[in-house]
């Protein structure tokens, strides 16, 4: 990996680790289908698939930036500063290794909806029913923010 250039270089060794260890994540998720005899759809659902995205939307954000579960990222990253209703900016503890990749990654909610995303589709195929209520409330939770963000953006319009 020597060459590839910059500070980028030194964790390059960390997200080869990170990408094995979601290897192994969704390797488990395929024996888990199997072992319950759960086979793949030949197709998804439109309706599963945009409850799947506005759902891995929501809650990779509340992973990655929410106050709320700042404790989960605290081992791993430091605060920097506020960002915007019940959201932080924080950054990795360390550059390197294994704390470095884990900071960087969890402060990322496009690398934790990688996650989610695997986990909603698991879940979808082993447990529908209660999988769809999970994506549904976690896509009414991002309809209620947008209507929050939307009703604090008219209220300060007529203020003006």
């Amino acid at each position: 990996m020597q060459g590839y250039g910059g500070e980028e270089e030194a964790k390059l060794p960390g997200y080869a680790g990170s990408m094995a260890v979601f290897g192994l994540y969704a390797t488990a998720w395929t024996a888990v289908l199997r072992r319950h005899g759960r086979s793949v759809p030949d197709a998804l659902r439109a309706g599963d698939l945009a409850l799947t995205a506005v759902a891995a939307f929501r809650l990779s954000r509340l992973l990655s930036k929410g106050v709320v579960t700042s404790p989960l990222r605290a081992p791993f990253t430091r605060f920097k500063e506020a960002a915007g209703p019940s959201e932080v900016t924080e950054e990795p503890r360390t550059e390197s290794g294994v704390g470095g990749t884990v900071g960087a990654l969890a402060t990322c909610p496009f690398c934790v909806a990688v996650w989610v995303v695997t986990t909603l589709t698991g879940a979808q195929m082993l447990w529908p029913r209660q999988a769809r209520i999970v994506t549904g409330a976690l896509t009414a939770l991002a309809g209620a923010d947008a209507l929050q963000l939307a009703y604090s953006a008219l209220q300060q319009k007529a203020q003006e």
